[in-house]
């Protein structure tokens, strides 16, 4: 019976800790009285208390903590495993984007024609008068301790009348030959091959020029028109007529009346005037065909100076050829296309 108490008594303490544990007070049947008598024994409990959770208060963010930790550790070990068996290389700092860019970057070919271009501005125009300022203005496009005058003996007199880019040899991602196509005063056209240098948007003539013979004029063969179409030329002889005098004015509305659905043409806008129609070739063919047609335009006349105001002068005249595109609708030719015409050679004679 003594044995039997003391269980008895177990129980009843552990289900006032639970009863502690969830904040309530213990249960008053654990309270006797005084004058209460201790009963003999108690009926056996079935059910226990479940036991709850004790992860409450934030232990939980103490595991993640954990957790994470021992990621970086493992993380940390394993980049140093990689460095022990890969040795330096595998430690080597990477280098910044701008100089992963610069060593990529190809050879600035715009950039590179307009500082040639500026370059030849200077060095095709030379004057014992302008020396000293050419040799100030040459310094600025050549490295330290180059000839100030770039091989100029200081005699003599030139003059640049006008100069373009006539191409670019790019020989490395810093070096290339920029090729100008000049005009000298004597009116001959000549080529200019400069050495450039470009690193990081700096660049320098990195030599002197070379003086190039300019393109000398070719032999076009002659072009074949035997083959063609009389009744047609003269069709559009007199109509065409009607086209290029709307076509000088830039008249839209009349210039609607010669235009194919869907064409468009918009005029010179009054800059000339027409002339005549000089010459039609259309060849055999379909409703569709590609004709050549030469006009004369008559330029408006420009006031003259006092030498020209007592000769008596026409207004000035020039011959130019275009090609059409024309279809047959209803019984006349109208116009699909204009442009200039650039004859069909059969070859090298």
């Amino acid at each position: 019976m003594v044995r039997r108490a003391l269980l008895d008594r177990g129980d009843e303490l552990a289900a006032d800790s639970e009863a502690h544990a969830r904040g309530r007070a213990p249960s008053q049947s654990h309270v006797q009285s005084p004058n209460q008598a201790q009963p003999t024994h108690r009926p056996f409990r079935a059910e226990r208390a479940a036991p709850h959770w004790r992860g409450a208060g934030g232990r939980w963010l103490v595991w993640v903590g954990r957790v994470v930790l021992w990621a970086v550790i493992v993380l940390i070990g394993y980049r140093g495993v990689l460095a022990i068996v890969g040795g330096p290389s595998s430690a080597r700092p990477l280098a910044s984007p701008r100089a992963a860019a610069g060593a990529s970057a190809p050879f600035p070919v715009a950039l590179a024609e307009a500082y040639a271009l500026e370059f030849g501005d200077i060095y095709l125009n030379f004057s014992p008068a302008t020396a000293a300022s050419r040799s100030k203005a040459l310094a600025t496009f050549l490295p330290a301790g180059a000839d100030p005058q770039l091989g100029w003996n200081g005699a003599g007199t030139q003059q640049l009348l006008t100069e373009q880019v006539a191409g670019i040899a790019v020989r490395s991602a810093h070096t290339a030959v920029v090729t100008l196509l000049a005009r000298l005063g004597n009116g001959r056209l000549i080529e200019l091959g400069v050495p450039v240098y470009a690193s990081d948007g700096s660049m320098a003539v990195s030599g002197n020029p070379a003086l190039l013979p300019g393109p000398v004029t070719a032999i076009v063969p002659a072009v074949d028109q035997n083959a063609a179409d009389p009744a047609t030329e003269t069709a559009l002889q007199s109509q065409l007529a009607g086209f290029f005098a709307a076509y000088a004015s830039g008249d839209q509305a009349t210039l609607a009346r010669f235009l194919a659905p869907g064409a468009h043409v918009t005029g010179l806008g009054g800059e000339v005037s027409f002339g005549a129609i000089d010459a039609v070739h259309a060849p055999p063919g379909g409703s569709t065909r590609t004709i050549s047609v030469t006009v004369t335009w008559k330029f408006p006349a420009r006031p003259a100076g006092r030498r020209a105001r007592a000769v008596a002068s026409a207004s000035p005249a020039l011959q130019m050829t275009y090609e059409l595109t024309v279809v047959r609708r209803a019984g006349t030719w109208d116009v699909q296309s204009l442009g200039a015409s650039a004859p069909t050679a059969q070859g090298p004679p």
